[in-house]
């Protein structure tokens, strides 16, 4: 039987898991500065396509259910690699007397279900946060517990989105993105460039060790 204690943490480890800054969070919160709350809530709600996916395959690891291979997220990992270095490269060549044009600014639902669901490191860091919290559990769960520790997830992933939506949307909040906007943007473009080409050499660098 799932104890309450369990689902609690649970909750909590997919709350961490989402409130916990990357390149998700910087795009959502600049994201919010620029075009208000709607465009960040759609973008996170295409995000949550993506932290539901990686969650709940962490969860059925920690159960018992086979781990994905790495080839897999070797070309996860490629891919959203080049896809990161790509928006970060747009951004860095905004102009210095231009509007801020945030990522995702004119389809924030299809670039948060990007976002979500070709982030080679979910997988990994959702099972790392998950395994860390649940980890008192874990002898005493079944596969029968799936489902409820999924719902307990989800509920989690809904109260991080709430919380980063209320926040991006803060006056001062916006202010300090809005005032700082073509600075903020080109500082986001570098950071995705080093997340992209960080995953670019994972990918290349596993892909490289199994094959010799």
């Amino acid at each position: 039987m799932t104890s309450p204690s369990l689902l609690i943490a649970t909750s909590g480890a997919a709350y961490l898991y989402v409130v916990s800054p990357g390149p998700a969070f910087l795009a959502m919160f600049t994201l919010t500065a620029a075009k208000g709350r709607g465009s960040g809530a759609r973008f996170v709600c295409g995000h949550l396509v993506g932290d539901t996916l990686w969650g709940a395959l962490a969860v059925a690891a920690i159960v018992g259910a086979n781990r994905l291979g790495p080839t897999l997220f070797e070309l996860l990992g490629l891919g959203c690699g080049l896809y990161l270095m790509l928006l970060g490269w747009r951004a860095l060549r905004t102009r210095s007397d231009a509007k801020p044009q945030p990522i995702g600014g004119g389809r924030p639902l299809a670039t948060g279900l990007l976002f979500g669901l070709t982030n080679p490191k979910a997988y990994p860091v959702a099972l790392a946060m998950f395994s860390a919290i649940v980890a008192p559990y874990a002898d005493g769960l079944a596969l029968a517990d799936s489902p409820r520790l999924f719902f307990a997830a989800f509920a989690g992933f809904l109260a991080a989105d709430a919380t980063l939506v209320f926040a991006a949307g803060l006056a001062p909040i916006r202010r300090f993105f809005l005032t700082r906007g073509v600075a903020v943007t080109r500082i986001v473009g570098l950071i995705f460039i080093a997340f992209g080409a960080r995953s670019v050499y994972d990918a290349a660098s596993g892909a490289l060790r199994r094959s010799a």
